[in-house]
């Protein structure tokens, strides 16, 4: 942001709309999704994303698309707090009208250790129901007796704290989930960022004011829940690719990806989010998954024409330790026919999270 532009003084008392839930429920295509749809509407947006590490896809997704977004990277929203309202307060120079904020898909408490802290400056900032995002295959698998025990327990206290609990990807789970019966009793929807299902009216009602706001406090154990932040090897890497013949960013990504997963596959790995994005200077493919073996999720010119230089980013969190899954990656980056330069890697597993303030107490607006 230019001095220029900081010197402006904002004109809108946004909204911060928090946008939760675990790994991979489509919190980022939920939010690009509204954003379009307020445009439209002639209302302005910006979008904070936050992760563990840096080298994000989603920030790089969401500058694609045009949007002007901030990042909160090194922890979760708790963790990073200050970070968080002073990336906010850097947006307000852009007037918007909504400022949406992407939890990272492993983190809780949000309610207690965010939103209510985020209240004392309702002054500056008015404050939306907590929603969160549930991918109705993830739950189920979440839910089952055999499923990994910390990952489940997470899952659970994550939807706890939810003001609005919305199933997603509804073009593929078109039947409300019977595993909504297992779920604490909290507003449900059902929502598809992709086709535009329910998107509008999500916006129209946590914009809405009806809904509680920050309304339920978990009771949660830290030393279960740092366990399953630690189960995870967490992965971004960033890097340029000259291949040996131009080829399209689809024909980077596409086999790079396919490889990517064989391999983790064949090692025992188990896959909880993959997302990468391949750029040229002219076009972009993203793709995503949420398990071995999974049919990606794409979107982006698949036709692009062949370009000499691709930038590579690719966030992937997996079931295993860092440096097995950091050397799998390393060799399929090894592999690509060209010249590999300019990388910026890290992999590690979560460290315990230490909120930097936690208000058990609700807020009375």
């Amino acid at each position: 942001m230019s001095d220029d532009a900081s010197a402006v003084k904002p004109s809108v008392r946004p909204w911060i709309v928090l946008v939760g839930g675990f790994l991979g429920a489509g919190k980022t295509t939920l939010i690009l999704a509204a954003a379009r749809e307020l445009e439209r509407l002639g209302q302005r947006c910006a979008v904070i994303m936050n992760d563990q590490g840096t080298a994000l896809v989603d920030t790089r997704f969401a500058g694609l698309h045009g949007r002007q977004s901030g990042e909160v990277t090194g922890g979760c929203f708790c963790c990073r707090l200050s970070d968080l309202i002073e990336v906010a307060d850097k947006l307000r120079v852009y007037s918007p009208h909504v400022i949406f904020a992407e939890p990272v898909g492993s983190c809780a408490d949000i309610v207690a250790t965010v939103l209510r802290p985020f209240q004392e400056y309702q002054h500056d900032y008015r404050i939306a129901p907590f929603t969160v995002l549930v991918d109705p295959a993830r739950a189920e698998a979440l839910l089952r007796d055999d499923a990994e025990p910390n990952l489940g327990y997470l899952f659970r206290k994550q939807i706890e704290e939810a003001d609005l609990v919305c199933y997603t990807k509804t073009d593929v789970h078109p039947a409300f989930p019977a595993i909504s019966s297992q779920l604490p009793g909290r507003p449900v929807r059902q929502i598809c960022a992709t086709t535009g299902q329910g998107v509008l009216a999500w916006l129209d009602e946590v914009l809405s004011g009806s809904l509680a706001v920050a309304s339920e406090t978990l009771e949660i154990d830290y030393a279960q829940y740092a366990q399953a932040e630690s189960s995870l090897a967490w992965l971004n890497l960033k890097a340029s690719f000259e291949p040996t013949v131009p080829v399209s960013p689809a024909m980077v990504l596409g086999p790079f990806l396919d490889s990517l997963d064989q391999k983790l596959t064949a090692a025992g790995i188990a896959i909880v989010h993959l997302k990468t994005v391949v750029t040229s200077p002219t076009a972009f493919v993203k793709a995503a998954i949420c398990e071995n073996g999974q049919d990606p999720w794409i979107e982006g010119a698949l036709d692009a024409s062949p370009s000499a230089k691709h930038d590579v980013l690719l966030n992937l969190r997996a079931l295993g330790q860092p440096d097995q899954v950091q050397n799998i990656v390393e060799q399929e980056l090894s592999s690509l026919d060209g010249n590999i330069g300019a990388v910026e890697f890290t992999c590690f597993s979560p460290a315990a999270p230490k909120p930097e303030r936690r208000i058990a107490k609700l807020i009375k607006c």
